[in-house]
């Protein structure tokens, strides 16, 4: 589910993006009906496709606009969702952003080691290698936060301390709240399934057993709302649906406020200096704000905009991040094939985790062979502009995993591209 991406575009900028929630390969905006008319394909035409593209102009109006819902409060910057660490760098050169939100240990260390000096890691970790060359590190230690959620993940980091735990490195520790939206007594579950740690005293006793260790200093509060920030509330073609989730999560935004600030009270009373608490997401940015017990929001996907980010009212996005593939069959009137295209996203399997065809406007997959691994069919009466060797643009179903297939991510500004930067692929990373 998904926010609108309904910017005009400027001279040399994207067209607008197809409307939100179409049948996987359709495209309702109005674009060019031949892609080599389009700024895009101006800008690589000495590329050959398969190939990936920023637009800057996109990626900048759309961080400008999740400072603008921020309200003030900065901007942690999820890296999973851009994955490339020079937009990485460019993105928090802007005032309003602030630190990293990372995925893994490795990660982690990796962004650590290259300046990064503010980095949370997400999830907890089991990579004893890499909690054994943190806590061995005591620069590394000071620039990394680790998750916890229970005792345990405690125990495994004292267990990869170096020389039995003496001259320990302190480790920086942040406790997740459990954000899920829960009825009928907790029959009925809305969020995803991370932290064991829902109420303010379940919290209070992890924070009192992290103060009580030595070696850790409890710096930070998490509580990442999935059910609202990655939930769209304006599915096209589904109004009962999308009044549905309006309900919900308007009851789960007041539920969570109430939590998370009792939550952030208890904690506080066992670790009276903790630095941050961290909520949101690139679709509840504004709402997560306005909360007073929260000091910074977490956002990544809002810079790249990909197709999951078309269903919401709140905000409009402009597509940033693209792929495309080259056309290498015609097979017949009003089709055209392409090579591969079958990048599906994480998450429940369904046709919204498909990449869909952007440009030109009005391709649709075939039905009976969707996006394929060498080779991806494509129907409409757009195809019969398109020539061997043309490209056929794409929007991934999601942001930073658009970047796991390509080592490189060439730069758009109009219809020139400006530099070519590698991915964390590029740079031989594969951290998940």
């Amino acid at each position: 589910m998904s926010p609108q991406t309904a910017d005009a575009p400027g001279d040399g900028d994207l067209p607008t993006a197809p409307g939100p929630s179409a049948a996987p390969g359709s495209a309702r905006a109005k674009g060019p009906a031949h892609a080599a008319r389009t700024p895009l394909d101006r800008a690589t035409a000495h590329l050959d496709a398969p190939l990936a593209v920023v637009d800057l102009r996109a990626f900048d109006a759309n961080a400008a606009d999740l400072v603008r819902r921020s309200k003030g409060k900065p901007i942690r910057v999820a890296s999973k969702s851009v994955r490339c660490r020079a937009l990485l760098e460019r993105v928090l050169a802007r005032e309003g952003f602030a630190g990293i939100m990372s995925f893994t240990l490795a990660e982690s260390l990796w962004l650590a080691r290259s300046g990064f000096r503010d980095v949370l890691l997400a999830y907890p970790s089991a990579d004893r290698a890499g909690l054994a060359e943190l806590t061995a590190d005591p620069e590394l230690a000071a620039a990394v936060t680790v998750m916890a959620d229970d005792p345990a993940q405690l125990d495994l980091i004292d267990a990869a301390r170096p020389d039995g735990g003496r001259g320990r490195a302190r480790v920086r520790v942040c406790l997740e709240l459990d954000t899920s939206f829960r009825l009928l007594g907790g029959a009925v579950r809305v969020g995803a399934r991370r932290s064991p740690l829902r109420t303010p005293d379940q919290l209070a006793a992890l924070a009192r057993e992290v103060v009580r260790r030595p070696g850790f200093e409890l710096v930070g509060l998490m509580a990442y709302e999935g059910h609202l920030a990655g939930v769209g509330d304006d599915v096209a073609g589904k109004p009962v649906f999308s009044r549905t989730v309006r309900v919900m999560q308007a009851a789960a935004r007041k539920e969570l406020a109430r939590r998370r600030w009792e939550a952030a009270r208890a904690v506080r009373a066992v670790a009276p200096r903790l630095e941050f608490v961290n909520g949101g997401g690139t679709g509840s940015v504004q709402h997560t704000a306005a909360e007073a017990a929260v000091t910074e929001i977490a956002a990544g996907s809002g810079l790249y905009v990909p197709r999951l980010f078309d269903n919401f009212r709140s905000f409009s996005g402009r597509p940033a991040a693209l792929f495309a593939q080259p056309v290498v069959r015609r097979p017949g009137p009003g089709v055209v094939t392409v090579l591969g295209g079958g990048y599906p996203a994480s998450g429940a399997a369904g046709a919204d985790r498909l990449p869909v065809p952007y440009l030109p406007a009005g391709l649709r997959y075939d039905p009976q062979e969707g996006p394929g691994e060498v080779q991806t069919p494509l129907l409409g009466p757009a195809a019969d502009g398109l020539g061997i060797g043309d490209k056929v643009w794409f929007r991934h179903a999601k942001a930073g995993e658009l970047c796991e297939r390509f080592t490189a991510l060439h730069l758009v500004d109009g219809d020139r591209v400006v530099d070519t930067v590698p991915t964390y692929r590029g740079e031989g990373r594969a951290f998940l």
